[in-house]
């Protein structure tokens, strides 16, 4: 049993609604959670109760330094010492939250998320691969929309390779333009998310934030620029190659995709793939490899990942019995 005494004269500000953190963190770490008054009772084995005592701890102090402590950073807590329970709580969400300059304040929900993050800071160039809703794109344009209000770069530029999954672009109606909105239409729902949508139009007006496909990158040099390369396990060779040569000064480039969803006709190689293999150990060069513990969606997705996940592994095993067997 251990017992944590909370130092905020209101304790429910880090309880929750009815108390609905506490119940979260008991069903999550299968403990018993017991509250009365500023007194926090948590009995379970020995090893969730130190995590359940270092998250209430950390957040009674976050609650004193004047942060919001709500149920998605609660929940985030909980997660995030689940993967490390010996990492400084307060110092994850006091020193990695992307500028409040943003419309909306937004942190790291998970351990590689943050790293994320300090590898955008730290590098020019940088790789995050993994499953759909890990926030990899979100997170991509929660920085490059800091970056740009904190006047380090002058403009974002952000772009997608136009490739059609099971449809065929020719068949849309509308002109070029129109066939090619579908596609970026989630680098434009980020973008509204986080500045909101009379900001987002008024910088685009400005040619300070630039939305387009691919191929219109080629021959250009984007000097002062935070440039996202979103979808990008469906760039080839040629098309990596063209984006990753489009950089010029004082300019970061992050490069995000999910290599189990190549759309590329006929079978034809991933940019992406070969770029993680071909740069790995290059100097200034940052990699983020985020997993389905990552996705933070909803709990839903995380499921249907796992279970594709299980799909293709089985699928492959398959495959390697029969070819296997071919052989012999």
């Amino acid at each position: 049993m251990r017992k944590i005494t909370l130092y905020q004269k209101h304790p429910e500000r880090l309880f929750g609604v009815r108390d609905e953190n506490l119940r979260y963190l008991g069903q999550r770490l299968r403990v018993e959670v017991n509250a009365r008054g500023s007194e926090v009772v948590v009995s379970g084995e020995p090893e969730s109760e130190e995590i359940a005592a270092r998250l209430l701890e950390s957040f009674d102090r976050l609650l004193a330094a004047g942060c919001d402590v709500g149920k998605e950073e609660f929940r985030t807590g909980v997660r995030v010492l689940e993967e490390d329970a010996d990492i400084d709580l307060v110092e994850f969400f006091l020193d990695t939250s992307i500028p409040e300059s943003l419309k909306r304040h937004v942190v790291p929900r998970n351990l590689n998320q943050r790293l994320f993050i300090q590898a955008i800071m730290k590098h020019d160039y940088v790789f995050a691969t993994g499953p759909a809703g890990t926030g990899k794109t979100y997170l991509a344009v929660a920085m490059a929309s800091a970056f740009l209000l904190d006047k380090q770069v002058r403009r974002i530029v952000l772009t997608r390779p136009a490739v059609e999954a099971g449809e065929r672009l020719g068949f849309l109606p509308g002109d070029l333009e129109e066939k090619i909105n579908p596609y970026l239409r989630p680098i434009y729902d980020a973008l509204y998310d986080i500045l909101g949508y009379d900001k987002t139009s008024r910088l685009m007006e400005h040619e300070m934030i630039e939305v387009a496909p691919l191929a219109f990158m080629r021959g250009r040099t984007l000097n002062d620029a935070f440039i996202i390369l979103d979808e990008a396990q469906n760039t080839t060779h040629e098309q990596m190659m063209m984006f990753l040569t489009r950089m010029g000064f004082h300019s970061k480039t992050v490069i995000t995709g999910d290599v189990t969803q190549i759309d590329l006709p006929g079978g034809r190689a991933s940019g992406l793939v070969e770029a993680v293999h071909v740069l790995q150990g290059v100097d200034g060069i940052g990699f983020v490899e985020f997993t389905r513990r990552d996705v933070v969606r909803h709990r839903l997705v995380q499921r249907i990942v796992d279970r594709y996940e299980r799909l293709e592994a089985r699928q492959s095993g398959a495959g390697n019995h029969e070819e296997k067997e071919t052989q012999e």
